[in-house]
């Protein structure tokens, strides 16, 4: 699936750990079987990191 960040939901999160997002950048993102359902995406930093769906827009399934 690809997503992309929707950047005004980002900034509600405050400090929340999304500095490595980048705006309207289409990303690589596999949902985690946890309870949670979280996107796993490989952001700028190089390491892949667990962040909530509310902050992506499905841009391919």
């Amino acid at each position: 699936m690809k997503v992309k960040v929707i950047e005004e939901k980002r900034k509600l999160m405050g400090s929340f750990s999304t500095v490595d997002l980048l705006k309207d950048k289409v990303y690589e993102a596999v949902i985690d079987n946890g309870k949670m359902k979280w996107y796993r995406i490989i952001d700028e930093s190089g390491e892949d990191y667990l962040y909530p769906p509310m902050l992506f827009e499905v841009v391919e399934e």
